[in-house]
């Protein structure tokens, strides 16, 4: 009799444990992951495709902003090169 009530008692108290446990984060995930994924992840060569994809843009925008900055250092070349002219003409005495 008193082996049947500690049965009763143990499994009494661990309700109350086990349910805590369940609802807790730990026990959410471990649901998560005996049910499985909820969707497959992409294909491996998809995601290599897009990658390349991105690199390959990524080297295009590379060019064109060392191209702009070419640009840039010649036009600021010539400012700084330009002689110095008055604005307008010296006036001629008639």
């Amino acid at each position: 009799m008193a082996i049947f009530l500690g049965v009763v008692l143990l499994v009494a108290l661990m309700l109350p444990i086990l349910s805590i446990v369940l609802d807790s984060p730990f026990g959410r995930a471990l649901a998560r992951r005996v049910d499985g994924p909820e969707t497959a992840p992409p294909p491996v060569a998809d995601l290599a495709k897009r990658v390349d994809l991105l690199e390959s843009e990524i080297e295009d925008l590379t060019r064109a902003v060392e191209g702009l900055k070419d640009e840039n250092a010649f036009l600021q070349r010539l400012i700084e090169d330009a002689p110095v002219r008055p604005a307008l003409p010296p006036r001629s005495s008639t």
